[in-house]
């Protein structure tokens, strides 16, 4: 995770490259833990998102996964399917990013997210954490990452994996 507060961009410069790495954490009551971000994102000024973040040096996608969800709820756990993929451009501290995401399937049990090992950005930028069920996901007015987050979790729930990676899209 990266801060988001707003800086203007310098005019005319390239995105920088940015691979990330998701998790869709599903408890065993189907409830899916989402972070809130705080920031000037483009339909507001909060987001709704899984733990994850940037990859290091050489890490693949699915060793950065789990090191993210490690560190941001203090669970280590296999990862499971990567099942999404997403491709977005945005703005972050000044500069201009291109995001390259992958999401990947881990179920657990219920748990307390631990705090510990969070980037002084991190605390700064994810206000607070929630357990969501499917149902009130469809229902919120709040701002998910991904936007169809319901639709797309749906068949995920049911253990309906894709044979391959499909696009979530913003």
């Amino acid at each position: 995770m990266s801060t988001m507060h707003p800086q203007p961009l310098r005019a005319g410069a390239a995105p920088v490259l940015r691979r990330a790495a998701r998790v869709l954490l599903i408890d065993a009551r189907e409830r899916i833990l989402l972070f809130r971000a705080e920031g000037d994102f483009a339909d507001g000024s909060a987001i709704w998102l899984t733990p994850g973040g940037g990859l290091k040096p050489s890490e693949s996608y699915a060793r950065a996964a789990r090191r993210e969800l490690w560190e941001e709820t203090g669970l280590d756990a296999e990862v499971g399917a990567c099942v999404w993929t997403r491709r977005h451009v945005y703005p972050n501290r000044g500069r201009l990013e291109e995001a390259r995401e992958r999401f990947f399937v881990v179920r657990c049990a219920p748990f307390e997210v631990d705090r510990t090992h969070w980037e002084p950005a991190e605390a700064a930028d994810l206000t607070a954490h929630r357990w969501w069920p499917l149902p009130e996901i469809a229902a919120s007015d709040e701002v998910f990452v991904p936007r169809r987050l319901a639709a797309l979790l749906t068949p995920i729930l049911r253990g309906e994996m894709p044979p391959r990676p499909t696009d979530c899209g913003i």
